[in-house]
């Protein structure tokens, strides 16, 4: 599937953080009437993934664990792509991370390190369950990020085979430069710092991202790829997405197809040409070219 329109970026940055603000403030203090009107990401089945009885087979030896970004959950982000990687013979799971107590459906505003402590744990029940060695991660935005802090910290290399990261924060985000503009507005950075923890830890040079990239990007032992979009609006700017080590493969959306405008959400929620590409990164050995004509494949 392409989405061959993209949102328009909004002309006015400090209208935007305003509002921005506005919504974490209201994300952050829900109503106890809307909290029980709206079902959480536990109580929705998903179907075809999750399913703790799966065996991985000799042709896909490894389960894959999808990590959803900020503000998703363990089903919403993955309503195309689990399905897509199920119906190519894959094991797959999506966990639910980064809960704030009070806050239901959207998540991965917790502690970026607390939230890699709650993959840790969910990689090792995947492990447990399937009798795999490894697994393979994918995430989306935060998703393809947080991970990072998995393999590098808590020991989550020996666990894992391939990061495959779809617009990720791996360097932070200056969110089109407007948290540049934190300074003038007194209390904002509070604000996020006390509602949202996670989105203060992605901010480029907090002390998280400044933490996470006090070592080298990769991992000996792990394969990584990147899949970037240049119409990224929310990781900026799109190139610090990618790493740099010897077993790292960065993409660039447009370079395998120039016509695809998928921006932040599109590349990790509905895109079939990233996917194309994430299932080359799962099984390179049976790898074909990523093209315009993946979107139908």
């Amino acid at each position: 599937m392409l989405p061959w329109t993209r949102a328009p970026r909004t002309p006015r940055a400090r209208r935007t953080l305003a509002a921005l603000l506005l919504a974490v403030a209201a994300v952050a203090t829900p109503t106890a009437a809307a909290a029980a009107a709206t079902p959480t990401a536990a109580t929705v089945t998903s179907h075809g993934w999750n399913d703790y009885s799966c065996k991985p087979s000799a042709a896909h030896p490894r389960p894959v664990v999808l990590v959803h970004g900020t503000f998703g959950n363990s089903i919403d982000n993955w309503l195309v792509l689990a399905p897509y990687l199920v119906n190519r013979g894959y094991c797959v799971y999506s966990l639910d991370y980064g809960q704030l107590p009070g806050v239901p459906v959207f998540n991965g505003l917790g502690p970026v390190d607390k939230s890699a402590g709650q993959l840790a744990s969910f990689v090792d029940k995947v492990l447990a369950a399937t009798g795999a060695g490894k697994a393979d991660l994918v995430g989306h935005s935060q998703g393809g990020m947080m991970p990072n802090y998995y393999l590098k910290f808590l020991g989550g290399a020996a666990k894992v085979n391939a990061m495959i990261g779809l617009a990720p924060d791996n360097h932070g985000t200056t969110l089109l430069g407007l948290t540049k503009l934190l300074p003038y507005f007194p209390g904002a950075a509070d604000l996020l710092n006390a509602n949202t923890p996670g989105l203060a830890d992605q901010v480029a040079g907090s002390p998280f991202i400044t933490k996470l990239n006090s070592v080298p990007d990769t991992v000996p032992g792990v394969h990584y790829t990147v899949i970037a979009t240049r119409y990224d609006e929310v990781v900026t700017p799109y190139r610090t997405q990618f790493l740099d080590g010897p077993d790292v493969h960065n993409v660039l959306l447009q370079d395998l197809c120039p016509v695809d405008l998928s921006e932040h959400v599109a590349i990790g929620t509905v895109d079939r040409i990233a996917y194309h590409e994430v299932a080359n990164a799962l099984d390179p050995a049976h790898a074909s070219p990523t093209t315009c004509a993946s979107a139908v494949g």
